[in-house]
């Protein structure tokens, strides 16, 4: 078995922990790019969502380098997400690719027999102890986590930063430097280190920089490569951001569904606008929404994949929330066509649209 998986932000920093700890072999697929994203679109349906084709782009990929074996997060829920694994079974069979999919979904869906059923077909390639795969979950589950803090902390003192690119340098260092650890042990410890490089950034306290929040479907807002990487974008704009959708989350968020204490805070802000589950992240999306504008944002970025149904009743609503709280929301929609001239273009536009609220309340004042 030689398992592989798609891109979704710094997932595969998580993976890589967890099979070096249980010693299964593995191969990350190249980083997304221009060339996955092609080999994706000439096979996918032509009308199908971007992170689709970009999977398929992963998959086709790493399974050139030797992979035989593809895990895939699962959603039994009411978006075209839920039929992925499915739809690219029988895709990969017509091109004559023979493979195992192994999809991890909620228990709540498949039940925990079946969640163990298949967990068992990865952790049975390990020679290792029980105690020593339990650990790899938790190091897979910390370096999950430190990776997502570091990242928050990094979008959210881009603004601050007296030395321009200070914040860029770091995280894209931290990555680099991550996926040359060869042990869970080893990462955690250079993790750990690049948490506290961040509490050492050279910041201007005095200085208020623009907030903007990242909204909407969780693949393109996760994967830097399917949203043109826009938090990369702001940062070189000197803008603060800040997403609640992270790797970490979905994790948490999929643990505590079978409680329903999931994401109480979303669910409550959602309530006035989207009472009811819909599918893919349209709630999430809502109450985000809801809950950056109450803590002083100066404005929201949706960003969800042509075609993505969920949220495009998320983008019908956000007018409505916008109007009511006075509250800038701007959607980008993006596929293979998306052009990076014009999404700057929107981008800068949308941030000169935000000064100019500010500076008028200030001149008001």
């Amino acid at each position: 078995m030689k398992i592989t998986f798609p891109h979704m932000g710094n997932i595969y920093l998580a993976a890589k922990a967890l099979f070096d700890g249980l010693g299964v072999e593995y191969i990350i697929p190249p980083q997304n790019s221009k060339k996955a994203l092609e080999i994706g679109s000439l096979y996918s349906p032509e009308e199908i969502c971007l992170p689709f084709k970009i999977m398929i782009g992963n998959y086709i990929q790493a399974i050139e380098k030797g992979a035989d074996t593809i895990i895939l997060p699962g959603s039994c829920g009411p978006c075209r997400f839920g039929e992925y694994c499915e739809m690219q079974i029988m895709l990969l069979k017509r091109l004559g690719y023979n493979l195992d999919f192994i999809v991890i979904d909620a228990p709540t869906d498949i039940g925990i027999r079946e969640l163990y059923r298949r967990l068992n077909k990865i952790s049975s390639k390990s020679n290792k102890s029980i105690n020593t795969k339990m650990k790899s979950i938790f190091d897979a589950i910390k370096v999950m986590n430190l990776i997502d803090e570091i990242e928050a902390s990094v979008h959210n003192f881009a603004g601050h930063e007296k030395i321009s690119g200070e914040c860029k340098s770091i995280l894209n260092n931290c990555k680099k430097d991550a996926l040359n650890c060869n042990s869970p042990k080893e990462m955690i410890d250079l993790l750990m280190n690049y948490k506290e490089k961040t509490n050492h950034i050279s910041l201007n306290i005095n200085r208020n920089p623009l907030k903007i929040a990242i909204i909407g479907e969780i693949y393109t807002v996760i994967e830097p490569f399917a949203n043109l990487y826009i938090e990369d974008k702001l940062m070189d704009f000197g803008v603060s951001t800040k997403r609640m959708l992270t790797p970490s989350w979905w994790v948490k968020n999929t643990a505590l569904l079978p409680t329903k204490l999931n994401s109480l805070n979303i669910k409550k802000s959602s309530k006035k606008y989207l009472s009811l589950n819909i599918g893919g992240h349209a709630r999430e999306c809502i109450g985000e929404a809801v809950l950056v504008e109450s803590d002083d944002f100066d404005g929201a970025i949706q960003i969800f994949p042509m075609g993505c149904m969920p949220e495009i009743v998320s983008k019908s609503i956000l007018p409505k929330i916008s109007k009511d709280k006075d509250f800038p929301i701007m959607s980008l929609v993006v596929d293979e066509m998306t052009g990076d001239a014009g999404y700057v273009t929107r981008i800068e536009a949308f941030i000169d649209l935000l000064e100019r609220r500010r500076n008028n309340v200030l001149f008001r004042s």
